[in-house]
């Protein structure tokens, strides 16, 4: 084998190499895409490339000069032979599919394949009247096959490409676009140059343009083109095919966006409905504050007078009586003083009318009359007036906190600071109690429907809620409210509707 025989072997084996390769890598990779069009479309692209890969490494087997018998050269001649018509049309099928805008014309497509095939099987039989088809002297039925089928397959390739890569751009994928056009330039200059220059034969234009003409003019072989170009387009292709992996990504980012956008509309949608219920239970603490002050209240207060004008009416004989009257007198005076303690813990006048720092000093000092626990109340910075909800929140949290601490941590001194910031207010709370493990922390937040009900509160109000314990050390309660905020402005409306309803 001299050296010309020895670098053609090199090029056909790159040359088979790069479409099969590329055949192979659509098999694994081709069915990743969304698009069913796509999908389907490269499917005769991977039979062109294998098909096509193996008649270039028989043609490289030749060169190596196999030692056939006859029949074994006619047998490889013919498989030969059919495995390139078969390439080409596989090819075409490729270009025409993706020039389909839909699968209706795919499908009509099809025809366009079976054409050729009929073009080229008709034009081989009626050669084979006039020229020697034969092993050896396979140079006709070679070019006929690069006429009518390598040239138009290379060139429906190279459309189809084209028409990809302008999807491609409109879907913002620039990058996939240009491998795209790179591909379909590549297919265009393989059929125009790369099957035009055949070997010389008896079938014109062969007879003059041919691979002999080719190298004559450029200098080397056109296999070596071809293989170029072969390479070429494998590259490409592969790379057109990253694009599924792009797309997945945009699905999974898409996906992930659409989830977000939902969980957002669940947590909005969340939020205007505790707004409500928040609203609509301090409107009914202060209905049934109203109507026990009105109602209740009055109607105790009446009884007590009146018990107490029977008490001087009785005679003074009469000690039994005036016993009972009394008890009677101090009885409701006790249920009309606990009467009051409810209409101030369901609705205290002191937020109203005093304002916040007076409402939690008032309730602290209440709780200082039934536990043994030592209270301290500072304020911290000049007071700052907050919209109903700020407020209604702020005291409700503290009173929370209170009845926790009072409740669980068995503390001998318990702080609460209200600090009025710049920008926010700020509430503390803190006590030397028995505290709770770090380590259930979470799950004791999980489990406390008052620790819930704060931060469900905090949040309301876009603030921030942190607790912090530890066993033996006490329980920290930081709480930060911005002093106007969109949610504040909904609930304070949607009180001032129920208030005036």
């Amino acid at each position: 084998m001299d050296a010309n025989q020895l670098f053609l072997v090199v090029v056909f084996f790159l040359y088979g190499l790069a479409f099969f390769s590329m055949g192979l890598a659509i098999i694994l990779e081709g069915g990743r895409s969304s698009d069913e069009l796509i999908r389907l479309s490269l499917r005769p692209l991977a039979v062109f490339g294998i098909l096509h890969g193996l008649n270039e490494w028989i043609d490289m087997l030749k060169q190596m000069g196999l030692n056939l018998n006859e029949s074994q050269d006619l047998l490889l001649f013919t498989i030969n032979l059919i495995m390139l018509a078969f390439s080409f049309i596989s090819l075409s099928a490729f270009g025409f599919s993706l020039l389909s805008s839909d699968m209706k014309k795919r499908r009509l497509s099809f025809l366009a394949p079976l054409i050729l095939a009929g073009i080229w099987g008709i034009g081989l039989t009626m050669l084979s009247g006039s020229y020697a088809i034969l092993p050896g002297k396979c140079q006709v039925a070679c070019a006929w096959t690069r006429y009518s089928l390598g040239i138009p397959a290379a060139l429906s390739a190279s459309f189809g490409l084209i028409a990809q890569q302008r999807t491609f751009r409109r879907a913002g994928l620039i990058s996939f676009g240009r491998d795209s056009l790179v591909a379909a330039i590549a297919f265009a200059w393989y059929g125009i140059i790369g099957q035009l220059f055949v070997k010389q034969s008896r079938l014109p234009p062969s007879t003059f343009l041919n691979e002999d003409l080719f190298r004559a003019w450029f200098g080397f072989p056109v296999q070596l083109l071809r293989a170029g170009l072969a390479i070429i387009v494998a590259i490409s292709i592969i790379r057109f095919m990253r694009s599924f992996d792009e797309e997945i990504r945009r699905q999974i980012s898409d996906l992930k966006d659409s989830k977000l956008h939902e969980a957002q509309k669940r947590e909005e949608l969340r939020g205007r409905l505790l707004n409500q219920v928040v609203s609509a239970q301090e409107s009914e603490r202060q209905r049934i504050a109203r109507e026990l002050h009105d109602d209740t209240g009055q109607t105790l207060t009446a009884i007590g007078l009146g018990l107490r004008g029977v008490y001087s009416k009785v005679n003074e004989n009469d000690t039994g009586v005036k016993q009972n009257l009394r008890k009677l007198e101090a009885m409701t005076s006790n249920a009309l003083n606990e009467i009051q303690r409810i209409i101030l813990n369901l609705r205290p006048a002191h937020l109203d009318d005093l304002g916040l720092a007076a409402a939690i000093r008032w309730f602290l000092n209440d709780v200082r009359n039934h536990t043994d626990t030592v209270i301290h109340f500072t304020t911290v910075g000049e007071e700052v007036p907050v919209n109903d909800a700020i407020k209604i929140t702020t005291y409700r949290v503290i009173q929370e906190a209170t009845t926790n601490m009072l409740k669980h941590a068995h503390a001998k001194n318990y702080h609460v600071e209200l600090t009025y910031k710049k920008n926010q207010i700020q509430i503390e709370t803190r006590d030397d109690g028995i505290g709770m493990d770090p380590k259930i922390l979470a799950e004791q937040n999980m489990q406390s429907w008052g620790l819930i009900g704060m931060q469900e509160r905090i949040n309301l109000l876009e603030g921030q809620f942190k607790i912090s314990s530890s066993q033996g050390h006490g329980t920290r309660i930081k709480i930060e409210i911005p002093y106007q905020t969109e949610n504040s402005k909904i609930i304070s409306t949607s009180e001032e509707k129920t208030d005036d309803n």
